[in-house]
């Protein structure tokens, strides 16, 4: 058995890895899911299953927070809990693209502890444990130390820059990029590719719950939309939007929220 957690989602992360390119993303069965959820596939069960058997089956007494699980308030009465996406950007899967990832967590009373983001396709696997600093593929990554928002580089969807979102409906003169995986865009701010990511709608707990650590022990500030801390295990599994980035990118950020208080 992992003597760690993280040594656990590292080794489930690789499985889920294998299991997934044992798929072809294009021809993959998919469907929609009901509700305008968007897409799964065979793929994303395939990997969902096997992560809770191997997860669950090595820690029986932590709770299970997955995608593509139905949510039960069992998970509410445990510490620890397992926060779950099988296959985070399954658009890109079903495309065959190459920035899919895998994203697991583990949080002890509403804060993750240990964290393991993995792209398969593009061997990247971004790990982070408490207190211990974060890594890709097993080096140190810092996020950046920018101190300007004008011309920094964000990863945003479109729909973020609408005007109406900041103050004065000024918004900020930044580059803009995107990737469709949230897994990734936290990864690539940790990894201090890019100096920001932001989402301001409300984003379910599995698409970040791996990456709020990550960042965090890579050095970011990272909170919802209104400037607190990100909290896990809620009884409805969503956050207030997230803002991730070095100290005064954040806050410049933060400060133009038109619904900033």
């Amino acid at each position: 058995m992992p003597a760690t957690d993280l040594d656990l989602l590292i080794e489930a992360a690789r499985e889920a890895g294998d299991i997934a390119r044992s798929f072809s993303g294009p021809t993959a069965q998919a469907w929609n899911k009901p509700g305008d959820q968007g897409p799964v596939t065979e793929a994303d069960l395939a990997v969902n299953s096997a992560l809770h058997a191997r997860l669950i089956g090595a820690r029986p007494s932590y709770g299970w927070l997955s995608e593509e699980d139905e949510d039960t308030a069992h998970r509410l009465t445990r510490p620890r809990v397992f926060i779950i996406d099988p296959l985070d950007g399954t658009r890109s899967f079903i495309e065959g693209a190459s920035t899919w990832a895998h994203s697991l967590a583990i949080a002890d009373n509403g804060v993750v502890t240990a964290a393991a983001i993995y792209l398969p396709m593009k061997d990247k696997l971004y790990t982070a444990a408490a207190g211990q600093g974060a890594f890709l593929n097993g080096q140190p990554i810092r996020v950046s130390t920018r101190q300007d928002l004008t011309g920094a580089s964000v990863l945003a969807a479109k729909p973020n820059y609408t005007p109406t979102n900041w103050k004065g409906q000024q918004v900020p003169d930044v580059k803009r990029s995107y990737r469709p995986s949230l897994a990734y865009r936290l990864s690539l701010v940790a990894e201090g590719r890019y100096d920001a990511m932001m989402t301001l709608r409300d984003s379910w707990e599995w698409d970040i719950a791996a990456g709020d650590l990550i960042l965090r022990e890579a050095g970011a500030t990272v909170s919802d939309v209104r400037g607190a801390a990100l909290r896990f295990n809620n009884p409805h599994p969503k956050v207030k939007g997230v803002i991730a980035a070095g100290s005064a990118v954040h806050d410049a950020i933060s400060r133009r929220l038109a619904h900033w208080p």
